[in-house]
C-alpha cells in the first residue's frame, strides 16, 4: 500500500474539487486530489458557466440584479425550506468568485438569461468555437485544473477514492485505488467529498425516486456520477438529507436529435398517453416547470403535436419562446433533422397525415385525440385558453394541412442528482444532531440542498454557481480549521 500526507484530501475534481483545490493552495495548504476519471471537470464539461449576482459583468451591461433581490426570489420559490444562510452566504460571494475566475483567466462571453421570465445571472464561458452552447465551460475547467497544480495541488486521475479513513469520529483521510491497482492510504488533515451525486446510478435512481434510468428518466449521461461520495459520507455518519434531481425535460438521447428538439420546445399542443392536455404549454421555456407537470402524466412523459405550417411559421417569424441554448436555426433544419432521425430508427418522432392516424402510433384513442385537437383549435380560433389560460400570443392552430401532422415524446430527465448530505455554510458534513463531523466536509452537487423540492431555473448557472462557491466556502473553512 502506498501511503501519502498531505494537508487537504480531495474527492473528485469537478468545478466543486477545483475550486476547494485552489483555496487551499492560496491559503499555504498542501491537496491531493483523486479523480476517477481519466479528465477533470465532471459535469462542468457538459455545461456553460456559473451563477453570478451582483457582478460588473452585468452592471455593465444593465443587466444587474442584488444579492437582496435573488435571496427574496430564491427563498419565495423553495418556500423557505432551505438553509437561508447558505444561500445567502453563496450569493454573497458569488460576483467575487467571477472576479477570481477572471483572475485567473477565465473570460465570460457575458451574463445571460436561460429564457425570458429568468433573470440574467448565467455567466456563460466564452466558447472556443464563438458559438454559445453545451460544453462552452471546458476552458474555465482547463483553466482550474492549470491554477490548481500551480499552487501545489497533486492531481491523480483513473485513481478513485475506495472509503474515507474515520477515527474517534474524526475523517481523517481517504483510501483510494491508483489505475494499476495499488491501494493508496491518504492521511490528511481535512477532507472534501465532491463527487457530484448519483446521476447515473440506476439502483440509487430507483431507490430514491422510484424511476428507471434510460426507461422513463433521461438524464444527462455524465460519467462516473455514482454515488461514491454520498455513500462514504453516510457510511460515516453523515445525515441523509435533501436527496432530489434538476428535473426538465428532453427527448430521449436528447444529444443526438438536438436540433429536432429544439424545434418541439414551443408552446404548441401538450398531450399525455390519454390524449388530454395538463398544463399552460406557455410555460414550456422554463424546463423545471414542464418537466415537474410531464413527471405527473402516465408513464411520466408527453407529446408535444405541431404540423408543418408551425414550423415554417416559426421558421419565417420566429419562435414564440426563445431561450439561450436552442438555436432559432433549428426551424429552418427541421426536415433534415427530421430525416435524420427516422433513417437512424429512432422511436420518438412521429409524421401522419391525419389526427386518427398520429392516434393510433402513438397509442393514443383516436376519439379522444380529435377531441382534444378541435377543441385546442377552438380556442385559438376564439383567442381565449379557458382550460389553462395560455398567452393568446401562443394560441396557433394545429391543422395538419400542407403537410401533415408532426409529434415527439418528450421524457423527465435532469442535469443530474442534487442534495444527499447536509451542509452548513461552511461546507462542513453534520451529522443526524446537525453537529459537524470533524475534518469532513463537502461540496457541489453531493450537498447542493439549496432548491427545496425543484431547481430555481428563474437564477440560471445555480449548480454550476454553487459548485464552484461552496468548493471555495469548504476550502476557505478548512483553512481555518487547519491554521486554527
Amino acid at each position: 500500500m502506498k501511503v501519502m500526507n498531505t494537508d487537504v484530501a480531495i474527492v473528485a475534481g469537478g468545478p466543486a474539487g477545483l475550486a476547494a483545490a485552489i483555496t487551499a493552495g492560496e491559503n499555504g495548504l498542501s491537496s491531493i486530489l483523486f479523480e476517477k476519471a481519466n479528465t477533470t471537470g465532471g459535469a462542468a464539461n457538459m455545461g456553460m458557466g456559473p451563477l453570478g449576482i451582483n457582478t460588473k459583468i452585468q452592471k455593465l451591461s444593465f443587466k444587474d440584479i442584488t444579492v437582496e433581490e435573488a435571496y427574496e426570489n430564491h427563498m419565495k420559490y423553495t418556500h423557505y425550506r432551505v438553509d437561508g444562510d447558505l444561500v445567502n452566504t453563496y450569493f454573497t460571494k458569488s460576483a467575487d468568485t467571477i472576479e477570481w475566475l477572471q483572475d485567473m483567466g477565465v473570460e465570460f462571453a457575458g451574463a445571460f438569461k436561460y429564457f425570458t421570465e429568468s433573470a440574467a445571472t448565467w455567466h456563460i464561458v466564452k466558447p472556443e468555437n464563438g458559438v454559445i452552447g453545451p460544453r462552452a465551460a471546458g476552458p474555465m475547467i482547463r483553466i482550474m485544473t492549470e491554477k490548481a497544480k500551480e499552487l501545489g495541488t497533486e492531481i491523480y486521475l483513473e485513481t478513485p477514492v475506495k472509503s474515507l479513513i474515520m477515527e474517534d469520529g474524526k475523517c481523517v483521510g481517504v483510501r483510494a485505488l491508483d489505475k494499476n491497482g495499488e491501494e493508496i492510504e491518504c492521511r490528511a488533515k481535512a477532507v472534501v467529498v465532491a463527487t457530484g451525486g448519483f446521476g447515473t446510478n440506476k439502483e440509487m435512481i430507483k431507490n430514491e425516486f422510484g424511476l428507471d434510468l434510460w426507461e422513463n428518466f433521461f438524464p444527462f449521461n455524465v460519467p462516473g456520477t455514482t454515488g461514491d461520495g454520498l455513500n462514504m459520507m453516510w457510511e460515516a455518519g453523515a445525515q441523509k438529507f435533501g436527496a432530489n434531481i434538476e428535473m426538465i425535460f428532453q427527448m430521449k438521447d436528447n444529444m443526438s436529435h438536438f436540433m429536432l428538439d429544439a424545434c418541439f420546445r414551443q408552446p404548441a399542443l401538450l398531450v399525455n398517453q390519454k390524449g388530454v392536455r395538463f398544463m399552460d404549454e406557455g410555460q414550456m421555456g422554463n424546463t423545471t416547470y414542464t418537466g415537474n407537470a410531464i413527471n405527473l402524466q402516465p408513464g411520466r412523459y408527453a407529446y408535444c403535436i405541431m404540423d408543418r405550417n408551425l414550423i415554417k411559421y416559426y421558421a419565417k417569424n420566429g419562435p414564440d419562446i426563445f431561450d439561450i441554448v436552442h438555436p432559432s436555426e433549428s426551424f429552418h433544419m427541421f426536415e433534415q433533422a427530421a430525416e435524420q432521425t427516422k433513417a437512424s430508427g429512432y422511436d420518438c418522432y412521429y409524421e401522419a397525415e391525419t389526427i386518427e392516424e398520429l392516434a393510433e402510433k402513438l397509442g393514443i384513442n383516436p376519439d379522444v385525440l380529435s377531441e382534444t385537437l378541435d377543441e385546442y383549435n377552438d380556442m385559438c380560433d376564439v383567442n381565449l385558453d379557458h382550460q389553462f389560460h395560455k398567452n393568446p400570443t401562443y394560441l396557433r392552430p394545429i391543422t395538419g394541412r400542407k403537410g401533415g401532422f408532426i409529434a415527439v415524446r418528450f421524457y423527465i430527465a435532469a442535469y443530474g442528482t442534487i442534495g444527499g448530505v447536509r451542509t452548513n455554510k461552511y461546507g462542513e458534513v453534520l451529522d443526524n444532531n446537525q453537529e459537524p463531523i470533524p475534518g469532513l466536509y463537502s461540496a457541489g452537487s453531493d450537498c447542493n440542498t439549496i432548491y427545496g423540492d425543484s431547481y430555481n431555473f428563474t437564477l440560471c448557472g445555480n449548480t454550476m454557481g454553487f459548485a464552484v462557491n461552496s468548493g471555495r466556502m469548504a476550502g476557505e473553512a478548512i483553512a481555518d480549521y487547519i491554521n486554527g
